[in-house]
């Protein structure tokens, strides 16, 4: 199957086509700036579903807008009707469509064309009115205020927000490229059933959406930026997933790693790795050989233990009973070990090497309140 995509080169373009490649048995053929006008005539004629993801939205003058938006969509159309050829097309529109400022109207003549083709020759069309589309990939100091934001807190430059209660509707690249796969995925395979969304005035629409302040934008990512320095993790939201990814996407080359502290004695170390609001801390514990760790029981935080290298022993002992409970552990077979409330516990090192443990903890440590109380594992105290 044949897949046509205009503006091959774009934001939205660029992931379509990633995901794409996995799809079976699609050849992508690609027209973005500088196309040939016989390239376009071959493509036109020979794809089976079409992708008009080109347009214009920052020109230097402003018949670019309605030349590379509304001028373009016809030279397209043209093109597939000189073939005489009825693909499905799936069109990226914005809802300034809805406005009459340059960019708007050139939009919107674009698509009444589209409306117009599709109705004169029996032909699908899919008329999306895109909105603040973030993700991996967007210019950034462009069109798109989260791609801004993510490329200068994750370099230290400021940002400007004039208004930070401005609320914006947001739509995840993921999502958008999701909605489109599954409306090609429709026309090719009839065992599958998709109904595509539609909103008030008969455009398409993408189902997920978020909405957020530039305020709670900014602040999230100043909180993503900081988390070399307090471990935390982001809120596990969806839009705290998405946003953090995009994120990431937009780190430059040499911030992709960060120093940890370990906290170092003559029995070996201990380290944190992340914190989480909701869902404790994780830490890597060393332990050089001989040497034994804990003595201590909590009334409510629980813990996980996995060695993943070297070979020890971990104890239980119900603080009100002389029972001990014995567990051998090593990074040959890693397993987890639960550490339950109200048992005092210890982990030794048996072998002759560090043990490397990776531990889990339900709540993050707080000093004014450790819940950590010493006890030995062997003895009643």
């Amino acid at each position: 199957m044949k897949v046509l995509i205009t503006g091959s080169e774009g934001f939205i373009a660029k992931n379509l086509k990633a995901n794409l490649r996995y799809t079976d048995a699609v050849e992508i053929l690609e027209i973005d700036k500088g196309y040939s006008e016989e390239t376009l005539d071959e493509y036109t004629k020979s794809c089976d579903f079409v992708f008009h993801l080109a347009g214009v939205n920052r020109p230097k003058e402003v018949k670019e807008f309605d030349e590379g938006n509304c001028g373009f969509t016809e030279i397209l159309l043209n093109s597939l009707k000189k073939h005489n050829n009825k693909a499905p097309i799936v069109v990226t529109s914005s809802i300034q469509a809805e406005f009459d400022n340059p960019y708007g109207i050139s939009k919107r003549n674009a698509e009444n064309l589209i409306i117009k083709y599709s109705e004169e020759n029996n032909v699908k069309s899919y008329i999306y009115r895109l909105t603040n589309v973030f993700g991996k990939w967007c210019r950034p100091n462009y069109n798109s205020v989260v791609a801004t934001f993510c490329h200068n807190i994750s370099r230290d430059i400021e940002i400007r927000i004039d208004n930070r209660e401005t609320e914006l509707k947001l739509v995840y690249i993921d999502d958008v490229v999701s909605e489109f796969i599954n409306v090609l995925k429709a026309f090719t395979d009839n065992s599958f059933n998709y109904a595509v969304q539609y909103d008030k005035d008969g455009f398409c629409k993408v189902p997920k959406y978020y909405k957020a302040t530039l305020g709670e934008i900014a602040d999230m990512l100043y909180e993503f930026r900081n988390e070399s320095v307090t471990l935390n993790t982001p809120k596990q939201t969806e839009f705290s997933k998405a946003l953090y990814a995009t994120y990431l996407s937009y780190l430059p080359k040499d911030k992709f790693s960060y120093k940890l502290k370990m906290n170092c004695d003559n029995r070996g170390s201990f380290t944190e790795l992340l914190r989480t609001e909701s869902y404790g801390q994780v830490s890597v514990n060393i332990s050089k050989p001989g040497i034994i760790k804990g003595e201590h029981w909590h009334n409510t935080k629980n813990e996980k233990f996995i060695v993943v290298k070297g070979t020890g022993i971990i104890r239980f002992r119900d603080i009100n009973s002389d029972e001990i409970i014995e567990y051998k552990v090593s990074g040959d077979t890693p397993e987890v070990v639960l550490i339950p409330c109200g048992y005092t516990h210890n982990i030794e090192n048996t072998g002759t090497e560090d043990m490397i443990t990776v531990m889990w903890a339900n709540e993050c440590y707080d000093p004014q309140n450790p819940d950590t109380y010493f006890m030995k594992c062997s003895t009643l105290t």
